[in-house]
């Protein structure tokens, strides 16, 4: 039980980024950009990381809540690193400019938490943990899509 814990707390803190002070989201939201930044190069390794923070996100945060006797503790953070990951993908670009675009709108989108995704947090362990990070991810996506496209779009 106790190795399930550790695991539990490794895994929904994402490596104790969640311990850092006064803004655990933000610092999590970082780590998603690394994690990008990581995988960038391939369509499918961030595909697969994607899945995989999503997957780790969804098992480790229902228990975190039984292992830190707190409903959606703020050093809960994998739900930022899969938000932004979200954020990231399938973007038609990926300077400087567009992942710190990407970065600030998953952080406003996230913290006013428009709806339904206000209504979803709502929902117990580990959905509830994830899924209003999950659309914050896909709001801030869809944007950034838009915006891009319109950018590039030229008249002939």
């Amino acid at each position: 039980m106790k190795i399930k814990g550790f695991l539990v707390k490794i895994i929904s803190t994402f490596f104790y980024v969640g311990f850092l002070p006064l803004v655990p989201g933000t610092f999590g939201s970082m780590a998603g950009v690394l994690v990008f930044y990581l995988v960038k190069g391939s369509v499918i390794l961030q595909a697969v990381a994607t899945l995989l923070v999503l997957l780790a996100g969804f098992i480790s945060c229902g228990e975190a809540e039984k292992v830190f006797k707190k409903k959606d503790p703020k050093f809960v953070v994998i739900d930022e690193v899969a938000g932004m990951l979200i954020s990231l993908s399938f973007l038609p670009d990926y300077s400087l400019k567009v992942v710190v675009m990407a970065f600030l709108l998953f952080r406003i989108l996230d913290t006013l938490k428009p709806y339904p995704a206000s209504r979803l947090e709502d929902l117990h362990g580990g959905v509830g943990i994830m899924s209003d990070d999950i659309l914050a991810g896909v709001y801030a996506n869809i944007i950034l899509q838009v915006v891009l496209r319109a950018l590039s779009f030229k008249t002939v």
